[in-house]
């Protein structure tokens, strides 16, 4: 009895000390991060949201197949096409082990702008089940005269899916349509998973109102305008509400910016805010990035140029609720929306009157840093057109001051260009890639700041929107850092994230054009899944993966 004692106590120090190992791997000094990187341990329930998971850490780490070793030119390339009615501008999501028409598949869905939902196996490229959102009688939105989104308008947002939601798991997406007499429409649908039905009493119409005096108000109210606006960056999921974001089609006026929230079980309108209902402008475009939302809910995003109102309440907040180039902390609590806090620059009007916002930007809210004093800080990462990167304190944002001293960090002078894409977050390292420039990674100091001299980047310089990177890992496996490159044909790069400056592979190194998949799409975000990559394009998807 006593040897089993002591066999058993042994066993748990040995356990112990292997879980000590694992949560001081990896960490950088006295930079730490409470990310667990025991990525063996990690449970892999699907890419169901934009950029992974609602801090839009870019991360999947439990990506057990693919490996730095195998992720190269010959053993691994381009599996097959999958072919769309239209543009694929949403990131493709996984669903794995999802039962359909008798069977169990994993489960790529994927939105084109021609108002289609397609439900491919994952694996095959077998097309499960295909619906429209369009009503008789109704085409995809036209462009709107802007060249942003073209020649149509359909499903633009990446949508989110709740897996225990309905009987087999919904999908939630936003898509606009128009009828032949011109009339414009934005719908909020809910769809079941393995059959693409509509429930809940979908589809519903998108509208709002909003107390206010700017753009396009009447009687002391602003009116959404269902043809001025696109579903522009991805939905949130968030306490069982469904959050959409709104966009202007160019800088086309009058149009400002608006956050709509549904009840992802009935679909009933929950809250609207709008971001300058006294002014102008500041829709929230995020390069398609989805909000981040931290662990209490907050949503965390930057809007686009607009009216600031420099003129501050007794709290600091702008006297007439407008918003214009800012980086914005919202509260849901209760359901409701309202602002909790904000950061802008000392010039923020200046920046919008040049066109040089924050909005063009995704955000990332990282884990918690600790620094060289063990003080912890909760920080959020965005960046924009002005080529600098802002770390805010989310528990201080540090609102609005005729100097910036206020924020927790201001990076000047790290990025070679403006940042038209989404920043990821893996092995306390910070990766972005702006346009004209390399992608970067970077790390944090001892006394918890961000180092503005990258620890690596990539050779390939990345033109307009330059990229969005992926990251997978797995089983104790190093880190891989997939980035897709807008040019024709379209470029999936694949690097050591450790060290950029490694690339395993790219598809254009395989002769003859074998891993050539498609026409380059901007705002493309790879998806990583079960040993596959998938990459969305001008009319498909490229699939990857280990050749057979």
């Amino acid at each position: 009895m006593k040897q089993v004692i002591r066999v058993a106590s042994l066993t748990v120090v040995l356990v112990l000390i292997a879980a000590i190992l694992i949560l001081t791997q990896g960490q950088r000094g006295a930079a730490q991060t409470n990310e667990s990187l025991a990525a063996s341990a990690a449970t892999f329930r699907g890419v169901l949201t934009y950029h992974n998971d609602n801090q839009r850490t870019g991360h999947n780490l439990a990506e057990t197949i693919l490996t730095q070793s195998n992720v190269r030119v010959g053993t691994f390339g381009k599996l097959f096409t999958l072919s769309t009615d239209g543009r694929v501008d949403a990131q493709p999501l996984y669903v794995p082990n999802l039962t359909i028409n008798g069977g169990t598949h994993n489960t790529l869905f994927v939105a084109t702008e021609h108002g289609s939902l397609y439900a491919f196996d994952a694996d095959q490229g077998l097309l499960l089940w295909r619906i429209t959102t369009l009503k008789s009688g109704e085409v995809p939105s036209d462009d709107r005269g802007c060249g942003q989104i073209t020649p149509e308008i359909g499903i633009t947002a990446t949508p989110v899916i709740d897996p225990a939601a309905g009987t087999h798991g919904i999908i939630y997406l936003v898509a606009m349509s128009k009828t032949s007499a011109g009339v414009f429409h934005q719908r909020l649908h809910a769809l079941d998973l393995s059959t693409g039905a509509e429930q809940f009493g979908g589809p519903v119409e998108i509208t709002a109102t909003y107390p206010g005096t700017g753009d396009n108000s009447s009687n002391g109210s602003v009116i959404f305008d269902p043809k001025q606006y696109k579903s522009r960056p991805g939905l949130v999921l968030v306490r069982h509400m469904i959050y959409t974001f709104w966009s202007s089609h160019c800088d086309y006026r009058p149009y400002t910016g608006w956050i709509i929230s549904y009840n992802q079980n009935t679909l009933k309108q929950q809250s609207i805010w709008n971001v300058t209902p006294n002014g102008n402008a500041a829709s929230i475009w995020a390069a398609g990035a989805a909000p981040a939302a931290d662990s209490l809910g907050n949503l965390y995003f930057l809007t686009g140029n607009g009216t600031f109102d420099t003129t501050l309440t007794a709290g600091g907040f702008p006297n007439r609720n407008d918003y214009g180039n800012a980086f914005m902390k919202m509260s849901t609590k209760s359901n409701k929306l309202s602002v909790a806090d904000y950061f802008t620059m000392s010039n923020t009007v200046d920046e919008s009157n040049t066109d040089l916002d924050l909005g063009s930007g995704g955000v990332v809210v990282l884990p918690n840093i600790k620094d060289g004093n063990g003080v912890i800080h909760h920080l959020a990462v965005g960046a924009g057109k002005d080529t600098k990167i802002y770390i805010v304190d989310r528990d201080n944002m540090g609102k609005f001051s005729a100097n910036d001293a206020q924020i927790y960090q201001e990076v000047s002078g790290a990025l070679s260009g403006g940042l038209f894409s989404a920043p990821a977050y893996y092995n306390s390292r910070l990766y972005l890639g702006a346009v004209a420039d390399r992608i970067k990674a970077f790390g944090f100091g001892t006394n918890g700041k961000l180092i503005a001299t990258p620890k690596s980047q990539t050779s390939t310089v990345f033109g307009y929107p330059g990229a969005t990177p992926t990251i997978s890992a797995g089983s104790g496996n190093p880190g891989i850092l997939w980035a897709a490159e807008n040019t024709s044909p379209a470029v999936l790069h694949a690097y050591s994230a450790q060290n950029l400056s490694v690339e395993l592979y790219n598809s254009n190194q395989a002769a003859n054009g074998r891993d050539h998949f498609g026409a380059g799409n901007k705002y493309i975000v790879p998806t990583v899944a079960n040993g596959k990559v998938y990459v969305g394009t001008t009319n498909g998807v490229g699939v990857f993966g280990l050749l057979p």
